[in-house]
């Protein structure tokens, strides 16, 4: 579950989107780097437009195919129920319904493929709960429109039971409670349109977890949580364009993740081994990451603008000085012991333009494995596998000092370019942050992170750090706890030595504050 201090009420916004040039660039990975320039905008190219014009599906059936006709109600469960494994399923153009009873789905077997023709569409009829459900694996889903199914909170339409090896691609899945697709190990999620659901766009959790090898890749993902959970349950942490639970080993890339109703892309807790690439985040209502009680990711190459307008404004003008920023790295970091493509969290290449905020990284003294403050309850880090053991007096001493708490350490922050303009944004104040900070431990009585502790390790020994970098705006920086703020002499230097090779041009972003 979230942190406690991104579970806030949410508002809405509307915020016209910005067209993109379809494409996706799913070239193999170069050898890792470490650049000291900033890319341009052209990072867009990478990013598809998917719901504007779906691609079609065959007009004609496939060899071999079953043929699922509208007119008849339920024919589509009807004949996979009647059909052998492996069965391709053409649906015809049209509206296809299942009988008009809640329970009512489709379940599939192994192997099974659903293919849309033109215009056709699986209409839930604000009926039905769930669209494909069951344990079957590998089965494919493509040019298909799934619409108006009522799944309830925390459940999913589409892969309702997080089967594994699904390939979802080519579809438009929009208009329906819960999650519009949950996913399994495995999964393909490729070329969708993810629009208008309830709760999330997708939700990838697996009880059973953990959830492997997730590729989630050019889709379009807006407009999610149309049903305000986070107002209707204040704190819950359960919505978001994607939320990602427990996923270990994820590569999203090339999507347009924008106008979604609080996060764009939220990995909460557990969660190892991120490619996070050549996305373009804007115009969500909350931050365009969050990456929380997690582990190991690369972040890079994305472009991200227009974030966190609706969720920063509203805490600044209430009066908190917490930094809310766009890039939220939350008890995340680096661990080597953890196996994974990268034993840190570097995060480089980006463009965050017109944000509120750039990027914070936070640890909250409190909240380790075992504590009651810890909203992920009965979750433990990946480094402890049973939280008993994680109680006095054995916490307070090594290993499980530092093995019971999920750590903000190793994260590098370069090669990314930063502007704001607060004319653009529309601010005065608390919208041109960076941060690395915690705050003063004071819980349970026999927590051993009590005082400053987890600060001064964040701050200055657990290699954190900004160097490379260029800012264009009015940028200010907040260390150790949120009453240290900064300008950019401060940062750069004696305790703090950030944004080592960094420029900054204060002024071009409509005010002073910065470094030439």
């Amino acid at each position: 579950m979230g942190d406690n201090w991104w579970r806030r009420t949410w508002a809405a916004a509307v915020l016209a989107p910005v067209l993109l040039v379809s494409g996706c660039d799913g070239s193999p990975d170069a050898p890792k780097a470490k650049p000291t320039t900033a890319p341009s905008t052209a990072a867009t190219r990478h990013v598809a437009r998917v719901c504007a014009k779906p691609p079609a599906g065959p007009a004609k059936a496939p060899a071999g195919a079953v043929t699922v006709d509208p007119s008849v109600v339920g024919d589509l469960a009807a004949k996979t129920r009647s059909s052998p494994a492996r069965t391709t399923f053409w649906l015809r153009p049209g509206r296809h319904r299942l009988d008009k009873d809640r329970f009512s789905q489709v379940v599939p077997k192994k192997g099974d493929r659903y293919l849309g023709a033109p215009g056709a569409v699986l209409d839930g009829q604000k009926t039905n709960q769930y669209a494909f459900t069951g344990s079957a694996t590998d089965v494919t889903l493509s040019h298909l429109t799934v619409q108006h199914f009522v799944a309830p909170q925390d459940e999913g339409v589409v892969n309702h039971d997080s089967a594994d090896g699904w390939v979802v691609e080519h579809s438009t899945i929009r208009r329906n409670s819960g999650a519009g697709l949950m996913a399994g190990a495995r999964q393909k999620v490729r070329d969708n349109c993810l629009r208008d659901n309830g709760q999330y766009g997708m939700n990838a959790y697996k009880g059973d977890g953990p959830l492997r090898d997730l590729v989630v890749e050019g889709n379009e993902i807006t407009g999610n949580n149309t049903g305000d959970w986070e107002k209707r349950r204040p704190g819950c942490g359960c919505t978001g364009g994607i939320k990602f639970w427990a996923v270990d080993g994820a590569d999203v890339r090339g999507n347009w993740v924008h106008d979604n109703r609080g996060t764009g892309l939220w990995a909460d807790t557990d969660n190892n081994d991120f490619r996070i690439e050549k996305n373009v985040l804007e115009a969500n209502d909350g931050a365009a990451l969050i990456y929380e009680t997690s582990y190991n990711a690369v972040v890079r190459d994305n472009v991200i603008r227009r974030n966190n307008w609706v969720e920063g404004r509203k805490y600044a003008d209430r009066g908190d000085n917490f930094p809310f920023a766009t890039v939220y790295i939350s008890e995340s970091g680096g661990e080597p012991r953890v196996p994974a493509r990268t034993d840190e969290i570097e995060i480089y290449r980006n463009v965050l333009e017109d944000n509120w905020s750039g990027i914070t990284l936070w640890e909250n003294a409190d909240r380790f494995c075992n504590s009651p403050a810890n909203t992920s309850s009965g979750d433990c880090t990946l480094l402890v596998k049973d939280r008993k053991r994680c109680a006095r007096p054995a916490i307070a001493k090594a290993p499980l000092y530092a093995d019971c708490r999920w750590k903000t350490q190793r994260v590098d922050i370069h090669a990314n370019r930063f502007v704001l303009h607060k004319s653009v944004v529309g601010c005065t104040v608390k919208c041109d942050r960076m941060a690395v900070l915690a705050n003063y431990g004071t819980y349970p009585d026999w927590s051993p992170y009590k005082g400053e502790r987890v600060a001064e390790a964040i701050t200055g020994k657990q290699h954190n750090r900004w160097h490379d970098n260029v800012y264009v705006g009015p940028w200010k920086f907040v260390a150790h706890d949120p009453s240290r703020v900064l300008d950019g002499q401060e940062w750069r230097a004696t305790p703090y030595r950030q944004d080592a090779g960094s420029t900054f041009d204060g002024d071009a972003g409509g005010g002073g504050g910065g470094l030439r």
